[in-house]
């Protein structure tokens, strides 16, 4: 029986480094130049150095569009796009073309390589260093190297002024050192060619399976490499606002800089990021893959990143063809997707709902992808004619609490969010939200499943930051506190410490990190308060604070109501008979606690 045919999927060759540099990038599309240069200079240099010495650097692995039809008839073929060797090519460019690329400062530098025509490497002297002021000043030092590659590089005049500043250099030896160094833009670096006949889909996971130092690529890093190679629908231009966006909102200085890029400021979507230079917000600060995934979820309905990769290739998902008009309307709806993001009122608007519930800080947030989806849920329902606008901050209030405690977009989630928006958008949401949170908050989970979820010593667990998002809510004083917020301790100046404090349990048996440091043990402590507590049992410092009550006395904390002081514990969720406890109680101190904590979040999740 003969076997079934496998295409190759791709064809391997070599490639010089000059004609590499060359055809970049109006037939090789390399978009991360023109995006943030994460490699550190120290890898520019052992890169320039292994091309120097002949050994190998990996292969690069480049892209072709797929074959897709225009309204003629007639096929159009798009740029190469490299999707694997980003770094090394730019790398390339910087140290050998001289060109400044964007840090992660996003600033524009050139990484200067400085070479030592003198090194003797067998005695373990270095041929390459990172330009620095030591460099400068040494004579023997040719300080960068891109002077040597400069189409306009005089060789003989080089080498008389380098001999005579170091007449100790032979002038015949320094023109085959030179010879040798300049050979390294005719070194053969592999290439491998996608197949231009596979679909977008097998790309794609051709792409997810490439590992690039370490990291492994994923649909984001791909979705944007689509964009930036994209000549026809304005695609750099829109790869720019994306990328500014998310810049400024870590930044928002550096939009001085942006300014800069005449280019941009000309376009329509400079103006929509004007707003971002007085921002100072640091809740939510989107990258470049937040912002692609909630203008997929928004304008296209979709959770799937890889969906957006084939939408912008042109992809019928019905027929499974590649179309021209496909693509074009695919770009519009991205475009229009990524302006709704932007837009000043929205998203300042969704930051308020959220801190209004009591995520103050970046401390509290530990799912930026939770995020994400209330975002898009903010924007869309916004849009939706039929929902009633004085409910929606009560409905993202609701959703992003629900979503956090129950990690429903923790596992799976681009399956997750893909599966809510098609329910969303064949129901409602009204309807759809009252069925999630009858399913998903039920009786059990309020008073067994939370509080197991609970009995953890994980920090960033999303039930810890709910319950302290519940306390800057209620406007909670912190333990023994009578003017002390909790949300102060969790802004400016407080931390985290224990109830049963670490020390006094270890001394008594308690000696695994997984007991003495569940977060049922967690409070926001006053650093003064933290002090005075030291290492007491519990029952000793909680007795010193009922005492001073009764005396006037201030010892600890600066509550002297007995009345206050209670309602103090309870609103911190400590259980009053803690004074009676000591470290052989410390396990049902740790599920009366977890208990309570249970209660408040309940009330709290109702009060909303």
């Amino acid at each position: 029986m003969m076997g079934i045919k496998t295409m190759e999927k791709y064809s391997s060759s070599t490639m010089s480094i000059d004609n590499l540099l060359a055809v970049i990038p109006h037939e090789i599309a390399i978009p991360e130049i023109q995006r943030p240069f994460v490699w550190k200079p120290k890898q520019v240099r052992d890169l320039i150095d292994s091309l120097y010495t002949g050994y190998p650097t990996g292969y690069l692995i480049i892209s072709q569009d797929p074959k897709m039809r225009l309204k003629d008839g007639t096929c159009a073929e798009g740029r190469k796009i490299l999707i694997d060797g980003q770094q090394r090519i730019t790398a390339l460019m910087t140290a050998i073309k001289g060109i400044e690329v964007l840090n992660s400062d996003f600033e524009k530098k050139r990484i200067k390589i400085s070479f030592n025509p003198f090194a003797n490497t067998d005695e373990g002297e270095e041929s390459f260093k990172v330009q620095d002021n030591a460099i400068l000043k040494d004579k023997r030092w040719i300080p960068d190297i891109a002077e040597i590659f400069s189409p306009d590089f005089k060789h003989a005049s080089f080498v008389h002024n380098y001999c005579k500043n170091n007449p100790e250099m032979d002038p015949d030896q320094l023109h085959d050192i030179l010879d040798n160094l300049k050979g390294i833009k005719n070194r053969q670096l592999g290439v491998i060619l996608l197949n231009k006949d596979l679909t977008i889909d097998e790309v794609t996971e051709i792409f997810i399976r490439i590992n690039s130092q370490g990291k492994k690529l994923n649909q984001a890093d791909f979705a944007m490499s689509k964009i930036a190679a994209n000549t026809t629908y304005n695609g750099n231009l829109l790869r720019k606002a994306i990328d500014y966006f998310s810049h400024l909102a870590v930044q928002p200085e550096w939009y001085s800089e942006m300014k800069k890029d005449k280019e941009f400021t000309a376009s329509s979507f400079a103006n929509q990021l004007k707003w971002l230079k007085n921002d100072h917000s640091n809740i939510y600060d989107p990258d470049y893959g937040d912002i692609l995934r909630v203008a997929l979820m928004y304008s296209f309905g979709r959770g799937r990143m890889k969906d957006l990769v084939s939408l912008l290739g042109g992809r019928d998902f019905e027929t499974r063809d590649y179309k021209e008009e496909i693509a074009e309307k695919s770009f519009q709806r991205l475009t229009e997707g990524v302006s709704a993001f932007m837009n000043k009122n929205c998203f300042l608007g969704f930051i308020m709902t959220i801190q209004s519930i009591g995520f103050i800080s970046p401390k509290l947030l530990n799912s930026q992808i939770t995020m994400d989806f209330a975002y898009t849920l903010y924007l869309l329902l916004h849009k939706d004619s039929s929902i009633n606008k004085t409910k929606i901050k009560r409905y993202i209030a609701k959703w992003f609490v629900l979503t956090s405690l129950t990690g429903r977009y923790i596992t799976s989630p681009e399956s997750a969010m893909d599966r809510d928006l098609r329910r969303i958008a064949e129901r409602g949401f009204p309807e759809f939200f009252k069925e999630i949170e009858n399913a998903e908050l039920s009786e059990t989970f309020w008073t067994i499943g939370l509080v197991q979820n609970l009995e953890t010593t994980a920090i960033n667990s999303p039930s810890l930051n709910v319950f302290f998002a519940a306390q800057v809510f209620g406007n909670d004083k912190s333990l023994l506190s009578s003017n002390i917020e909790v949300r102060y301790l969790i802004t400016d100046i407080g931390d985290v410490h224990h109830v049963f404090p670490k020390k006094y349990l270890s001394a008594h048996g308690v000696t695994e990190k997984s007991k003495y440091n569940q977060i049922a043990n967690y409070i926001y402590l006053d650093t003064t308060i933290n002090k005075t507590i030291s290492d007491q049992q519990p029952g000793i410092y909680f007795a010193t604070a009922f005492n001073q009550c009764r005396t006037g006395n201030v010892k600890i904390g600066d509550i002297l109501d007995e009345n206050d002081l209670k309602k103090n514990l309870a609103t911190n969720c400590i259980p009053q008979c803690i004074l009676d406890m000591n470290a052989s109680q410390y396990e049902e101190f740790l599920l009366m606690r977890r208990t309570l904590m249970a209660q408040k979040i309940r009330q709290y999740y109702d009060s909303l």
